[in-house]
């Protein structure tokens, strides 16, 4: 590589800190947390990289340690944790945090802008990741990488298959919001990174964006560091202390499992197959680390639900002295589990029902530990490459205990997989091997020559400090003559810029402002985004925003393929442009969004659907639209979003006025529009038209300058149901 990388990694729920990550705390806690860090931290290493940043939700809770508080960790080697504040500031799982992802958006732009930094590459984990990481690299205009880790459709699925109905999965997981995240992410993506090729056939190919040429699978990595040597001697008496409680004879092998207590992990089938196995009762202890607890009443509902399986079944067959359930670890025993079974000529159990990656099978490994594995996803990929144990079907409990058993029995065995597995899973999944193959990927995606600097801001841009992003006003002849004096004077005076984001053409636009006497825009956002111009008495098109917006955009293709819809035309030829195709829906036709949305999808094609006013339908390239635009905007030019008032009267404007702008919304505007909650920064007017836009304007204070109220005073329950919300690509 011809120059030193500048990547962000966004991972935004759990807890993250540089040490002692809370593993297992909580479902939102577990092996994804770990992998970035450590991703992190290897990258930090590489020769090819000048700087990396984790970039995650800061939190202030006092249920948390301050440590999620602060805005910044240093990691060492040009690596650190960056914790942006987004919504309210108390900890939320991760099924409450999609309203707030618009805010982190925009908080991570104003940091970005502070630092006047542009990464070569953004890479986010995680749908609610994706939503945010894909949006940032459309507005800077960077490469974007994406890896799921887990997949909506995948939960879906199974959640289905596993008898629970539609009403209840979509209350409790919200993940239509998750899915359309997961789709976007994967259709923006230059390059979408996996742990196995079963992920790419099984998983990602039950969606919609995929694109196989995409696709790269690069094997986990695992900090083996933890696992040479001799170990933290203070915490492995901690361990040995901790297990002796549980155990007649702590001496006999450990049959040792590490998971939450969720049940996707299928922890009872564990102790079933122990349970009823008498070979295994007789010669063997069991193991189970499910997270920290200090009491069942104070888990969530479904590590409650678990604990109470678990504890059942303990005493059902019966395994006092036999079985260990400590409560309580910290990060640095963690290793030391490993370690204190693998000198126990012990086996490590993964009796998940489904496993992606399988980040605790690589750490048995290195510590010496031979594997039983359900026979899905990461696992087949691991044992096939480690030589060192058996896959067994996660259902059949009586397979489980027999493939313990014979590994345990045989003690020559045991040692064999020991010493093999320790060797390969050196050999294939060390952090230096992943991050080897990673640079090698992101060379092939990334331009071979650094992007050329942009130029400097424009003086009449740059002197402006207050902004105001509104539509055309819909029906301005039929306006108070007042009121529109009034509002062209605001901008005559030369102290409030003009933002005008239309889905008219250019051209077109132009000629509304000059014919009914607008106040002239100092910007200009055109066809809902297709094109951004400076200035009106010499304009300038912007044109790295235009190159972007092209991005795997194929119009011929969207007219073919939303032809065939019944109650859809076209729309006449003038309001047309290269980067929007704009229809009209026959309103005695239901159709919606998503409907439209599927359509481009099966045809294969990039792009996004917004419809408003309930008629005017128009498809925009996947890097478009007036959000993003302004998005980009803020940060190419310097500007304070709490600096800019966003006036909404259009189903298009809904991802405009979301966020850390000062939006209001008029009283006759689109229902979409006014159906969203009330925030700090999102206030509803009472009074339609022009009215409304001066009425938004006074409860702000804006033109006052008065100073803005805080965009993370919201208060949401972690237990409040969260409506499904159509999200903007």
């Amino acid at each position: 590589m011809n120059r030193k990388l500048d990547i962000l990694h966004f991972s935004l729920h759990g807890l993250i800190r540089g040490e002692n990550l809370e593993l297992g705390r909580d479902p939102d806690t577990g092996g994804q947390c770990l992998y970035v860090l450590e991703l992190v931290k290897a990258l930090s290493r590489h020769e090819d990289v000048k700087r990396v940043t984790l970039v995650t939700r800061r939190v202030f809770d006092p249920r948390v340690s301050d440590d999620y508080a602060e805005p910044v960790e240093d990691l060492g080697h040009g690596a650190d944790i960056r914790r942006i504040e987004a919504g309210t500031r108390r900890y939320l799982r991760k099924e409450v945090l999609w309203r707030h992802l618009d805010a982190f958006i925009d908080g991570t732009l104003a940091w970005l802008r502070r630092e006047k930094r542009v990464p070569d590459l953004i890479h986010a984990h995680y749908a609610d990741a994706g939503y945010v990481g894909r949006q940032v690299a459309a507005a800077l205009g960077v490469p974007f990488a994406f890896t799921g880790h887990s997949l909506g459709r995948v939960k879906r699925q199974r959640l289905v298959e596993g008898g629970v109905d539609e009403e209840t999965i979509e209350r409790k997981y919200n993940l239509a919001v998750r899915i359309e995240a997961e789709e976007l992410s994967l259709d923006a993506a230059s390059i979408v990174c996996t742990s196995t090729r079963q992920e790419v056939d099984d998983q990602y190919g039950l969606y919609e964006c995929l694109a196989e040429e995409s696709m790269r699978v690069i094997p986990p990595g695992v900090d083996l560091s933890r696992f040479d040597g001799k170990g933290n001697r203070d915490a492995y008496a901690s361990v040995d202390a901790k297990l002796a409680r549980f155990l007649r004879d702590p001496a006999k092998p450990a049959v040792f499992t590490i998971a939450r207590a969720d049940e996707r992990k299928n922890l009872s089938a564990l102790v079933r197959a122990f349970g009823q196995n008498e070979w295994l009762r007789e010669n063997a202890n069991l193991i189970v680390i499910g997270g920290n607890r200090e009491t069942l009443k104070k888990l969530s509902s479904g590590a409650r639900k678990v604990w109470g399986e678990l504890l059942r079944l303990i005493d059902d067959l019966d395994l006092y002295g036999v079985c260990a359930i400590p409560k309580q670890h910290d990060s640095p025993e963690v290793p030391e589990f490993f370690r204190w079974a693998a000198d126990r000529s012990g086996v490590f159990v993964n009796p998940a029902y489904t496993e992606p990656f399988g980040l605790t099978l690589l750490e048995a490994a290195a510590a010496g530990l031979p594997l039983v594995a359900t026979n899905d996803g990461g696992p087949r990929d691991i044992l096939a490459n480690c030589e060192n144990g058996t896959l067994v079907d996660p259902m059949d409990d009586k397979a489980i205990g027999d493939a313990i058993e014979e590994i345990i029995a045989e003690p020559s065995h045991q040692r064999e997989l020991s010493k093999r597995g320790g060797k390969l899973v050196r050999k294939y999944y060390s952090w230096d091997a992943h991050v080897n193959t990673y640079m090698e990927e992101l060379e092939k995606v990334l331009p071979r020559d650094p992007r050329p600097k942009e130029p400097g801001s424009r003086m009449f841009l740059a002197q402006i400090e207050h902004w105001v992003c509104m539509d055309l006003p819909p029906e301005l002849e039929k306006e108070d003559p007042a009121d529109v004096d009034r509002w062209r004077d605001l901008f005559d005076q030369g102290e409030l810029g003009m933002i005008f984001a239309t889905g008219l053409s250019y051209d077109e636009a132009r000629g509304v402002i000059e014919r009914l006497r607008m106040p002239k825009p100092s910007i200009l956002i055109s066809g809902l985004g297709a094109e951004i111009h400076y200035g009106w008495s010499t304009p300038i098109r912007d044109e790295v925003w235009n190159r972007q917006a092209k991005l795997k955009w194929d119009r011929d293709g969207v007219v073919r393929a939303m032809s065939s819809i019944d109650g859809l035309t076209l729309q006449p030829d003038e309001r047309q442009h290269p980067l929007k195709v704009s229809f009209l829906l026959d309103e005695h036709v239901k159709t919606s969004r998503a409907v439209l949305q599927r359509q481009l999808r099966e045809a294969g094609l990039s792009g996004k659907v917004t419809i408003s006013s309930g008629c005017f339908v128009d498809v925009l390239p996947i890097r478009s639209g007036k959000d993003v635009a302004l998005r980009y905007l803020e940060m190419k030019w310097g500007i304070d979003p709490a600096r800019i008032y966003v006036f909404g009267t259009y189903g298009n404007d809904a991802g405009a006025i979301r966020g850390r702008n000062l939006a209001a919304v008029a009283a006759d505007a689109d229902p979409v529009l006014r159906r969203m909650r009330e925030r700090p920064r999102l206030f509803h007017c009472s009074q339609p038209g022009m009215r409304g836009f001066f009425e938004g304007l006074e409860h702000y204070g804006f033109l006052q300058q008065q100073p803005p109220p805080l965009p993370g005073e919201e208060h949401t329950s972690e237990d409040e149901e969260v409506p499904a919300i159509e999200i903007e690509p």
